[in-house]
Parts: structure tokens; sequence; C-alpha cells
């Protein structure tokens, strides 16, 4: 096998570090999130994180919006055509506007019965439909942010994204203090000061929430309009066929992947909701540790889309072949490291979030469980954004919603519904779609076919059809 190329580490790194650092951020802000409403109670832990997977369903499909332009514009970029990289970026405003008017409306009118159907306890359904209302009331910008953070991404703007993701949870977090308790005295160097408070509770969470939401959107959507490269500003906001059609041909498989996989995680959710409120909060309190751990793999899938597809755009096969296959040696050596770091001090940080003994077993049990998979989850998120910056979508969506109601959801309703086994074995569960999904995309990156320049090419020719 031929030994990776490991030059290109520094231009990796310079586009995954701000990336890992943003979200690196945001997991701290939510670790901060989680603490504060968990020292209300198990009842406010569990109202808050009851709704979290529908909210990933709807985050996550406004997201998968922004890979289609994602690789357009990055191939673009390779090719250097940078008017088409603008038409593209004021498509994507186009479209951010709808999605974001769509799915404000959505979710704020089925948000009194969403905990419902997710099969949360009575007692706590009328707190989490108005922390889940609350939070979608500014949408918009939260499509805006996310949208726009895409674009710039996949002009290699890494670093404004992670700015504004800062300037969003430093918000964040200074509104949850002020919001969530009510007045206190805090002993600071000595001295005693009393600090203002509105004491919403889990209300107050959702609101310093709403307005970082709405800063994220606003901050980023103005550095768009400045980019020199990709703004749309003086473009036209009206459908552009030759551009948008090419998006959308990638960007609704990765919806549709998104959509589906998301719902099944929202009745993976449901399923453990079932299981009462301790199994409830250790889901939610694991979820909340894990997500840290995943850093890395989401940072170099930033850098392999936004590398692949200015290698492709420039018809580049050699440095196509080399870029991918040194981060995929780096993404492992950091996904051990991290599932080393998870499995090592689990009870440490499923103590952060709860002061229930059993939540803390129960979370920490999982969590060591899931530690070990960490290294092949790393592997299988970087191929999917090598095949994202290829514009290809269609296979990734196959191979999900294999994994997600193939094994997940199958697995877990044998297991938790009708065997009566508990929380650990629906992550045992997930597992198994995490191990499956490795192998898939293991061996699909190894066939070639994921993407024309890697297809096997008769002798003499090149990808681009010259003869050497």
């Amino acid at each position: 096998m031929k030994k990776p190329d490991l030059s290109h580490t520094g231009t990796v790194f310079r586009l995954a570090g701000p990336t890992m650092l943003e979200q690196l951020m945001h997991t701290a802000v939510q670790y901060i999130d989680t603490a504060m409403v968990g020292a209300l109670g198990t009842a406010a832990t569990a109202a808050v994180g009851s709704t979290t997977t529908v909210n990933w369903l709807i985050g996550s499909t406004i997201g998968s919006m922004g890979v289609g332009f994602l690789a357009y514009i990055s191939q673009a970029r390779g090719a250097r055509d940078y008017d088409r990289a603008r038409r593209a970026s004021a498509q994507a405003v186009l479209m951010m506007l709808i999605v974001g008017l769509v799915f404000t409306a959505l979710p704020l009118a089925l948000a009194g019965v969403i905990p419902a159907w997710m099969q949360v306890e009575e007692s706590i359904r009328p707190l989490a439909s108005r922390y889940f209302f609350i939070i979608y009331v500014p949408t918009l910008f939260r499509a805006a942010s996310m949208l726009s953070g895409t674009l710039l991404r996949a002009a290699g703007d890494t670093r404004s994204p992670m700015l504004a993701g800062i300037l969003m949870n430093v918000v964040n977090v200074l509104l949850n203090a002020l919001l969530i308790f009510p007045a206190r005295r805090l002993t600071l160097f000595g001295a005693s000061l009393r600090v203002w408070g509105a004491g919403w509770g889990v209300v107050g969470a959702a609101v310093a929430s709403a307005i970082s939401f709405v800063l994220g959107g606003v901050v980023l959507m103005l550095v768009l309009w400045r980019h020199r490269e990709i703004s749309p500003a003086g473009y036209s906001l009206k459908p552009d066929r030759a551009v948008l059609l090419p998006c959308l041909r990638v960007a609704v498989p990765a919806v549709f992947q998104r959509f589906a996989t998301s719902l099944g995680y929202v009745i993976f959710a449901s399923m453990i909701n079932s299981l009462g409120e301790i199994s409830t909060a250790a889901h939610t309190v694991a979820n909340t540790v894990e997500s840290a751990f995943y850093v890395p793999g989401y940072g170099m899938q930033t850098a392999a889309a936004t590398l692949t597809g200015e290698c492709i755009g420039a018809r580049d096969r050699e440095r196509l072949r080399s870029i991918t296959s040194a981060i995929l040696v780096l993404e492992t050596g950091l996904m051990v490291l991290s599932g080393a770091l998870l499995f090592t001090f689990a009870p440490v940080m499923a103590g952060l979030f709860s002061r229930d003994v059993g939540v803390i077993a129960l979370s920490s049990r999982v969590l060591r469980m899931v530690a070990l998979s960490e290294p092949f989850y790393g592997v299988y998120i970087v191929l999917e954004g090598c095949l994202q910056g290829a514009g290809n979508t269609k296979a990734p969506f196959l191979f999900n919603v294999i994994g997600m109601w193939g094994v997940r959801i199958v697995g877990t309703f044998i297991l938790v519904s009708l065997l009566h086994y508990g929380l650990t074995a629906a992550w045992g569960a997930m597992i198994c779609h995490n191990l499956l999904l490795f192998v898939i995309f293991v061996l699909y990156y190894r066939s070639g076919r994921w993407t024309e320049l890697t297809r096997k090419m008769p002798p003499g020719r090149d990808p681009r059809g010259a003869e050497h």
C-alpha cells in the first residue's frame, strides 16, 4: 500500500483547525447549558433533552441544503471561476430564505404536540413544549448562520464561522447566567456581589439560545456579503436554473438523507424516552458528553469536503488521492486519542451534568461502550465529507438509510420494545449502525467509483481524456 503523503498536513489543519475550535466552543457551551439546566433538577434536564433529536432533525435538514452549494462553490473555486461561485452564493441566499421560513412555521405549529409524540412523561410535557417553541422563533436567523457558514467554508474561510460561533456562545453563556437563575449573591476574590437574575429556569435557557441564533445569523450574513470571492452582492436572488439545478441535484439527496436519518434519531430517542426519566436523562447526558469527542471528525470532514471539491474543480487526480489519504491518517490518529480520553474520563464527564447517581452510572456505561467505536466513526465521517465535496450524495443517502433503519431502528425496537432491555442495549444497536457505515464507506471509497477522477481509466489516459 502506498505510504500516505502527509505534506498536506498544514493545509488540512488550516481548514480543519478553526472548525474544530468552533465545534469545541459550541460543545463547551452545550456542556455549560446542560450543567446549568441540570442544576434545576432531573426533570429540567429531561424537558430540554427530550426534544433534542427533533432539533437535530430540523437543524440537519436545514444544514444539508448547504451541501450542494458547498460542492458547487468549492469546485468553481478550484476551476477559478469566481463569477459562477458568486451566482451560486446568491442562489443559496434564496434557498436560505425559503428554508428558514418553512422551518419556522412548522415547528411553531407543532410545538404543543411534539413532546407527546416523543413519549415524554406527561409531567414535563408543558415545559418541554415552551422550550421548543422559543428556540424555533428565530429559525430564519439560524438558517442564515448555518448556510452562510457552509458557503464561507466552501471558499476556504473557516476562521469567520469560528469567530462568529465563539461570539454566539459567549453571549449564550452570559445570558444563561442572567436568565436561568434568580437574583443571588456571588463571592468573587473575597468580595460579595449581588447579581441580577430573571429566574426563568428552562425558559431562560431557551431565550438565551434564541438571542444567540439571531446574533450569529446577522454576523455571518454580513461576512458573506463582504467576501471578495463569493459575495452575492449585486447578483439576482431570482431562481437561476443553470446554477440552482446542479446544486439541488446534490442537495436534495443530502436533505433526504439527513431527514431520514434524523427521523430515525427521533424514533430512537422516543423508544429511549419510553424507558423513563432516568434513561432519558442519562441518554441526554451521554449525548452531550459524546459530542465533544466527535469534534476532530467534523473538523476533518469540513476540510475533506472543501479540498476534495477544489481538487475536482482543478481536475487534479494525484492531489485528490494524496489529500484524502492524508486526512484519513490524521483523522484516525485523532479519533483513537479521542476515544481513549472518553473511555477514561466518562464518569467524571457525566458527573458534570447530573447529580443523580443512577444517571451518572448509566451514562458512563454507554459512553465507555461507544468510546471503542470512535475511530471507526471518524473514518466514516471523513469519507462522507469527501463524497460531499465530489457532489456525490446519492450513495451516502443509500448507505445511511440502510444503517439507520435496517440496523439501529430495527435493532432497538427488538431489544427495547420487544425484549425489554434498557439503554445499554439501545446504544449497542447504535454502535452496530456506526460500524456498518464504516465498512460500507471504506469499501466504496476503495472501489474508486465515488468520483470520476478516481474511477479506473484505460491505460495511457488521464481523467481529462488527454493522451500521455
